[in-house]
């Protein structure tokens, strides 16, 4: 089960744990010693600064528990604090929803009239909004259906985007590849300034060239 913060109406909360504890089957003790462990932040801080043995029994912390926080009760949301939740100007339609579902689990007995009306004067004008005037939704499930359609159009649109300009490759310096081309042509053979000697006659270099190679003698005249 949800852990109570302090924040809420606690009557909530606590007839949720009995039901656990009633079908657990749980003795009086159990359920003093379990109650701890569903709370947290202010009203864990609560439960540790009760005095040491000032709980008689599980009714008694019940007491202690709804006397410490009922005034959350008055802080319970209805149906008109839904106005105060509006779609921001860059928010999506998915964000939007999301908020204002969460929103509305928070109200008790919420009309889905009331709902259905809040969910759309707070849309920010778009393709949703110009779809629901031109066609008031008959139910929640309606909206629902139609939500989900424009919300998936929004999102394969925002992907459409991200794939056309996310994936750029550089610009090719092609004045840094033209000019290496024209070094690469009027580059000029190396000059060299020294030779190994040779060791033999230029005549017996030309008899081993005419012993390997098929080389016409040449003519006595």
């Amino acid at each position: 089960m949800a852990l109570y913060d302090g924040m809420s109406d606690p009557s909530y909360h606590l007839s949720n744990f009995r039901s656990r504890m009633y079908l657990m089957e749980a003795s009086d003790v159990i359920c003093c010693k379990a109650f701890p462990t569903t709370l947290t932040k202010m009203a864990i801080k609560w439960f540790d600064s009760l005095p040491p043995r000032s709980i008689a029994s599980f009714n008694d912390l019940a007491k202690k528990f709804l006397a410490r926080f009922s005034i959350q009760k008055d802080k319970a949301k209805h149906a008109p604090s839904l106005l105060g939740i509006k779609q921001g100007d860059q928010e999506s339609l998915h964000n939007y929803t999301e908020r204002f579902n969460k929103a509305c689990l928070d109200i008790k007995s919420l009309p889905i009239e009331a709902a259905i009306m809040g969910l759309i004067n707070s849309l920010q004008e778009g393709p949703f909004s110009h779809s629901i005037s031109k066609k008031h939704p008959t139910s929640l499930n309606d909206v629902q259906e139609r939500e989900e359609k424009y919300i998936n159009m929004e999102e394969n649109s925002r992907l459409g985007e991200t794939s056309k300009f996310g994936l750029s490759y550089p610009p090719r310096d092609k004045d840094k590849e033209s000019r290496k081309k024209e070094e690469q042509l009027t580059k000029k053979p190396r000059k060299y300034h020294s030779y190994t000697p040779l060791r033999v006659s230029f005549v017996d270099v030309y008899r081993e060239i005419c012993n390997t190679e098929k080389i016409p003698h040449p003519s006595s005249d």
